[in-house]
């Protein structure tokens, strides 16, 4: 029987690395690590040095967990921006398609995740804690909830309005021009411009 030809284990190595990484398919990863390989030039290098850089220099903010270069992001060390109003997101990733809205000048709170006992996830898991610190150390006066509209952000929502009605600060959510079980980025900017402007009181 003929043994079948394979490449090399460290080529074989590189598909298997670049194939872990989100919406890289077994063909893509092939293509992708053939290229480096092949390439005359030193893109590949420059590539693999961008990634160890960005790994080595970004960080989550301390105040936000949006990405940041030092302690605190570009958003929070912004002094044009209210400091008084203060928007919830889900994941750090949320903050972006709300800031090309131009629609909020205030400042964020990721944190970090949802509500989610399907996937062991709970409140000690996420940046509450620091909500809250947030919210007596700033002098807040509005919270606006920005959570995904399925059952884990409501959960999160509801769980967060409890802790915080005791606290001399309004709740608001953004109005549903998202559409129900659809996260931030697969809303358009109009739409996100929309739900900010018609936040309602929660």
């Amino acid at each position: 029987m003929l043994k079948r030809t394979e490449y090399p284990a460290a080529i074989r190595n590189l598909i298997a690395q670049l194939r872990q990484m989100p919406g890289v398919g077994p063909r893509s990863a092939e293509r992708i690590a053939l290229w480096m390989v092949r390439a005359r030039n030193g893109q590949p290098e420059q590539i693999a040095r961008a990634i160890a850089d960005t790994r080595r220099s970004i960080r989550a903010c301390n105040l936000c967990g949006f990405f940041a270069a030092s302690e605190i992001c570009e958003i929070c060390v912004d002094s044009s921006r209210a400091t008084d109003l203060l928007c919830l997101v889900e994941q750090p990733t949320d903050i972006l398609p709300l800031e090309k809205t131009g629609a909020f000048r205030g400042r964020y709170h990721s944190l970090g995740g949802k509500i989610s006992p399907l996937d062991h996830v709970g409140p000690e898991d996420l940046r509450i804690k620091e909500l809250l610190d947030r919210v007596d150390r700033e002098k807040i006066s509005e919270i606006i909830f920005a959570l995904p509209a399925d059952v884990e952000g409501e959960a999160t929502t509801n769980y967060i309005v409890d802790l915080l009605k005791s606290k001399p600060v309004a709740l608001t959510r953004i109005a549903r021009g998202i559409p129900a079980g659809g996260g931030l980025e697969s809303a358009d900017e109009l739409t996100l411009a929309a739900a900010l402007s018609g936040r309602t009181k929660l």
